[in-house]
Parts: structure tokens; sequence; C-alpha cells
């Protein structure tokens, strides 16, 4: 692993990291996806291709200064759609896409964030569920009573992007405005997540990879 190589195209149990979480999507049904890349984004295009796994795969390019990760849903608006999945770049979840989609969709509601009962384990807890919405979000000053942490895949529609302010540019941003105007439904994952963050959770979730695909289903 370099600094110059982008995370998707790390290397993790035999592939870039990307594949596999595009192999987990298409195995939810997800037919379409949208990469918002940053820097050396044209690197991961170029890797990726048009389609991976089944899945076609449009590429939605940040400005030379970088956009952010709600500059860069602003960014790739025209090719989101009304309504739409937000899944980090770095992590691998074991989650039921289409169940989160439909019982979002159940709720009314115009956002949603998935979360893991964490109690500091795993990363540091940052949200507050309550009654199926995520009250409180904080990641950069979360309370004790914080116990679940934000899981990594939220979803949004086109009306709620801009509730943060003009000026925000991180989705975090966004997501403690929509909590605290309780519209932020709240799916409560089951599954630890794994991450290429840092060296040892690499390890982690190569090793982690390698026995998943492995497993039969």
């Amino acid at each position: 692993m370099t600094a110059a190589r982008p995370k998707a195209l790390i290397e993790v149990a035999g592939r870039p990291f990307l594949v596999h979480q595009l192999r987990l999507l298409a195995r939810c049904g997800v037919r379409r996806v949208v990469c918002c890349v940053g820097y050396l984004g044209e690197m991961v295009e170029e890797a990726i291709g048009p389609a991976c796994e089944g899945i076609e795969i449009a590429y939605s390019h940040d400005s030379p200064g970088l956009d952010g990760t709600l500059g860069a849903i602003r960014r790739a608006a025209p090719l989101l759609g009304g309504r739409f999945l937000v899944l980090y770049g770095d992590t691998f979840l074991r989650i039921d896409y289409a169940d989160v989609a439909a019982r979002w969709e159940l709720s009314g509601l115009p956002a949603m964030m998935t979360v893991l009962r964490n109690d500091n384990r795993w990363d540091t807890s940052n949200a507050l569920l309550e009654a199926g919405r995520v009250t409180r979000y904080d990641k950069s000053l979360p309370s004790p009573e914080m116990a679940w942490v934000d899981y990594g895949l939220g979803g949004l529609t086109a009306g709620v992007v801009d509730l943060a302010g003009e000026k925000a540019t991180d989705l975090a941003e966004l997501y403690a405005a929509l909590a605290r105007r309780s519209l932020l439904f709240g799916y409560e994952a089951t599954e630890r997540f794994y991450e290429i963050g840092r060296a040892e959770s690499l390890a982690e979730t190569d090793e982690f990879l390698r026995r998943f695909w492995a497993e039969p289903g």
C-alpha cells in the first residue's frame, strides 16, 4: 500500500477493495452505483471501468480542491435521482441493503442512517437511537449517552441535501442537522463493520474477507 494509491484500489483478499463492496451490493440486488472519486479518481475509473460484478457504474469527480463528503454528493446530484443510499468507500458492511432501503421508505422520513450498538468498542460511539430515529449525532464531540456508532451506510432524498447550509462540506454536518430536526430514520445493524483505514484494520479485513467469500451463499 502506498499513499498515492486510492483506497478503493488497495488490494484486500486478492482484489481491489471496491470490488468486494460491489460484489456484496450485487448480491443484494443493486444494479447501478455512482462512485464519487477524489484525488487520483481517474485511476479508479480506469481500473474498475463502467461496469463490475454486473453493476453499472457512473463516476463523479471532485473539483481539484476536493469537495468533501457532502460536497461530493452535491456535485453528483445530476446522477443520483431523488432518493439514494450513501456508502463510504473504506468500509465493508454485512447488511441487507434491500431491507435497509425498504424499511427506510416505509418510515416516511427523508433521510436514514444505519447505526450499530457499539459502546465505544470498534470506534468512538457518536449517535443516539430513540424509537427508530437517530435523534442526536455528533462525530467530533460525542456525549456519553451515545451508545451507537454511524455504521457507514446512509440514505438521502434530494430535498434534504442542503439542510446543513450551503457552506457545509462534510456529510457528518448534514446528518447532525437532520438528527436535530428528527428527520433521520435509524436502521440498527447487527453485524460489526470492517474497514481499511488503518494498517491493523486492513489486515483484519483481509483475513475476514478471505473467510467471508469462502462461505457458501
